[in-house]
Parts: structure tokens; sequence; C-alpha cells
């Protein structure tokens, strides 16, 4: 992290005399969040159930931008994770994704970071390079699943020259877990090898005020390109009532040393053509309709046989680069549809059904108060010897409420709770809780 703290603090220097400007000091925001959270893994047949919880708070500093054609700010984030309870006889000792873990297995008592970007904007684009990217892209989910967010350390270039295109660039080099006060490379799931250069590149195209179409190329170093095509389309049938189309193709490749040892990917637990190797396509398509405060989604996801999904994921990566010593980077997310609380359903081959309903309470008079129930049930799995006759399947509930006035507006609870079951070699039953506190506030 050495080089963007010193390009970061170089930024800071700079900026400092041009402080007084109009819009860096006037646009700035100072805010700080609090998440309190209760995580409760219980895994129904084997291995050691996870009964955690802790405090996490996240200091942001988002500056304007300096006048003159070419403007000037920085970002600048703390984050603050404490242990409130728990210990080693309820938590796994490997690759914990909750709190980094001590040397006896047990949950530290609390870990850190800081992290900041510098920014530039010309005209309608602009550049941040630092360690404190968070991407919400296609081919690219920051993960903010627990206590802290999952940061990355790079430069991305964001540009709205075209009317109704948004075009994103970048390259990363570093993550920096949810549960981890340090970075490491960038790798996929069961490599124990790095890299220092995710590249990307695409953008979102507004064809009209209802259809936005999307294009994405992304490419890791030594394990995989990939190809993204999406659309998006809303009718609207009446002032209440609508109807959306949500369609996602991948297609991902080996790349470079992808397949020889330690750059090998683990095809999410399945069944490759090529061990080791980077070969999928995967489609999914999800239909929305939306009455007042009612939605019901259905959707289908198919992973191709060839080999399992692939996205960043640095689960596997260790401190040394050796089969131990591992950095609690486990925790991912990728832009698919079963991106669910427990399971992923993205092992080759496998077809997957599923459906969503949920309902916002604003309508029968309650602001605030939202509850949703989810189910998925993926088939034809095929495991590592290519059998495709295994099943899996999810369900998962979430009740959210936000307090809407008072002093303490903008306080949120969510409680989550799912439940996995598999056959053959699934990530075995679980059943799991969350409880989660929200407060934000804003200084500035």
């Amino acid at each position: 992290m050495y080089k963007s703290s010193l390009a970061l603090a170089v930024a800071l220097g700079v900026l400092a005399q041009q402080a007084g400007a109009a819009g860096f000091v006037e646009d700035s925001k100072l805010s700080l969040s609090s998440r309190t959270m209760y995580f409760n893994d219980d895994n129904r047949e084997s291995g050691i159930d996870q009964k955690e919880s802790g405090q996490g708070f996240k200091l942001d500093y988002l500056s304007g931008f300096t006048e003159g054609t070419v403007g000037f700010g920085v970002d600048v984030q703390a984050l603050w994770g404490i242990h409130l309870d728990g210990g080693r006889g309820s938590r796994p000792d490997a690759n914990n994704t909750f709190f980094p873990s001590d040397s006896d297995g047990s949950a530290v008592h609390d870990w850190a970071r800081i992290g900041g970007n510098a920014k530039a904007r010309f005209s309608k684009t602009e550049v941040h390079y630092g360690s404190a990217l968070a991407p919400m892209l296609p081919i690219l989910v920051s993960n903010d699943g627990r206590l802290l967010p999952q940061t990355f350390e790079g430069g991305t270039l964001q540009s709205k020259e075209i009317d109704n295109l948004t075009f994103n660039a970048g390259q990363l080099t570093h993550a920096m877990s949810r549960a981890s006060s340090n970075r490491t490379g960038l790798s996929v799931s069961g490599a124990f090898r790095d890299s220092n250069k995710f590249q990307f590149a695409g953008g979102d195209y507004k064809l009209t005020p209802d259809l936005t179409l999307q294009y994405y190329y992304s490419n890791l170093e030594d394990f995989y390109k990939q190809h993204f095509l999406g659309a998006t389309h809303v009718f609207k049938i009446a002032d209440n009532q609508s109807f959306k189309t949500d369609l996602r193709y991948f297609d991902s490749r080996s790349d470079g040393k992808n397949g020889e040892t330690g750059y090998a990917f683990d095809n999410n637990g399945g069944y490759a053509k090529n061990t080791g190797e980077v070969d999928n396509k995967t489609w999914s398509a999800m239909f929305t309709y939306t009455l007042g405060g009612h939605a019901l989604m259905v959707g289908h996801q198919q992973v191709g046989d060839d080999g399992g999904f692939v996205w960043l994921n640095q689960g596997s990566v260790r401190k040394d680069g050796s089969t131990s010593s591992l950095e609690g980077n486990g925790g991912s997310s990728f832009y698919l549809f079963t991106d669910s609380m427990i399971n992923q359903f993205a092992r080759a081959g496998e077809n997957t059904t599923f459906g969503q309903y949920s309902y916002d309470f604003a309508s029968l008079g309650v602001p605030g108060l939202k509850a949703s129930v989810a189910y998925l049930r993926g088939d034809d799995i095929r495991n590592k010897s290519g059998d495709g006759s295994y099943n899996e399947w999810e369900r998962d509930a979430r009740v959210d409420y936000t307090l809407q006035q008072g002093t303490l507006k903008g306080l949120g609870f969510s409680l989550r709770q799912g439940v996995y079951r598999g056959s053959g070699e699934s990530i075995g039953d679980k059943d799991q809780t969350r409880f989660i506190v929200n407060y934000t506030y804003n200084f500035l």
C-alpha cells in the first residue's frame, strides 16, 4: 500500500494549498457510519458452528473539486472493527470471513485500516487513484456483507462525455478484505497464487429511457478473461405498476498461467473439462412484476457444463504463497441473481430456478418497513467426476425497518434468515441468521 499512500500524501499536500478554493470545501462531505452485527452460521451436519457479534465504524471524508479546467480532490476512509462476543469455540479457525483470527484461532479484539483516493475531474470525466475503491460493476462487485466493506487499490476512470453513455475503465492491483487489516494480490477461488493486474473496460448505454444495454470486458492476468453482455428494460404499465426484464450473459476463458500449480481454479468444487482451467459460459434472466407495494420476481440461470462460473475471489490466497497463513480474505460478490445469502449456485452445469416475493409496507402506511422471501433450486450439478445428478436449494427471508423521522432518523434494523440444503459435494447443510443495525451520521 506504500505507493498509493505516498500518492495520497502528495495529493493532500498539493490540495492543502488550494483548500480555500470554491468547491473543494463547500462540496465536501463527512459521515460516520456504524454497523452492529450478530452472525450465526449453524453447520447442521459437521464442522464448527460460528456465532459472533461485532461493531464496525466507517468514517468517510469526500472532498469536492478545486476550481479550474481540471478539478482535484481527495477521499479518505477509516475503518475500525471491534469484537463483541464469541471466541475459538464458536468460530472456524481457517480463513474466517467475519473477524481476523489470532494465533490461537480466536478472534482478534479489534482491527482497523485507513485508505484514500486522489481524484481529478475534467468536464464529465472523473479519475480516482488510491486504496479505497469500491467498484459496483458487472465484472466486479465490492462486497459489503459483514462489519466492514471490501475495498480495492488501483485506478478507475468514469466518463459521461457522450449522452446516455457511462463508460468505465480501470486497473486494480490489490484487495483489502472485509475481515483483514492487510492487502493482498487478486485471485480466484482455490488458487494460492495472486495477480497484481485486473484490467477492465465497458459501459452502460441508455438506448431509450426504459432500455439500458451493457458490455464489459475484464482480464485478471494469469487467471481469466471475461466478456459480459447485459440488457435491462422496464415497461411502465401504470403509475404504480411495472414489468422489468433483466438479462445477463458471461463468457469466461483461461488466461496465462491459469491451470498451473498455484494458478488453478477449483471450479467451485465441481467439474472442469480441463482441470484447474477457467472455461465457462453463463446466462441468466430475471423478470419482476411490481404492483403498488408488491413485487414478484422469477428467473432462471444456466451455468455451462465445461466448468464453474468465475469471479474475483481472494479467499484462498496465503500470506506467504504457501498452503498456510490464511489472511482472512474470504468473502466476495458477483453480478448474478444467485449470489444469495449462503450459496452461489455457480457450479458446472447447474440450472437454477429462483423466485422472490417482497412487500413495501409504505403502501399500508408504514414507511420504512420492508419484507421479502426468496427460494432458489439448482439441478444438474456436475461433480468433479462429471456426474450431473446433484442438486441444492436455499430459502432466504428478511425484514428491514428504517426510522423515518425523529432524532435517530435513518437508524436501520435488518433481520435475515437463510436455510441451505444440498446433495453430493455441496458446501454442507446450513442454517444462518444475521441481525444488523445500521446508522449513518452526516457531519457535512
